[in-house]
């Protein structure tokens, strides 16, 4: 009985710790954090080089991961690395709060790709 409470414990606290809310980071202070962001990624998250990502309406969750990957290493790229370097945990959540809130223009490639 004891190991079922400690199973179903450790499960609730995972699922807690992987909520949105306790994630979801300050969109408001994300835009002032992300200014260096806006020369390759744009300054709404809608990259027009395609060589940049487009981070608007991405995942938050995304978002962060790939931030945090940046930063330690594990996505090999010297500049992102050298952007993400002096980040806080909490300045990836707000830079991801920001972008994943902003309205994806995805959806404008749509005729470019099916040939219309």
């Amino acid at each position: 009985m004891k190991r079922a409470l400690t199973l179903l414990s450790f499960g609730m606290a995972l699922v807690l710790a992987s909520s949105p809310l306790l994630a979801s980071g300050n969109a408001e202070n994300g835009k002032a954090k992300a200014a260096t962001c806006f020369a390759c990624h744009g300054s709404d998250g809608n990259a027009v080089d395609p060589q940049y990502p487009r981070l608007a309406g991405q995942y938050n969750e995304y978002i962060q991961q790939a931030l945090h990957e940046y930063k330690d290493g594990r996505r090999g790229n010297a500049i992102m690395k050298g952007f993400v370097g002096n980040l806080s945990d909490q300045d990836i959540e707000d830079i991801a709060a920001y972008f994943s809130s902003m309205p994806t223009k995805l959806d404008t490639l749509k005729g470019h790709i099916q040939g219309d």
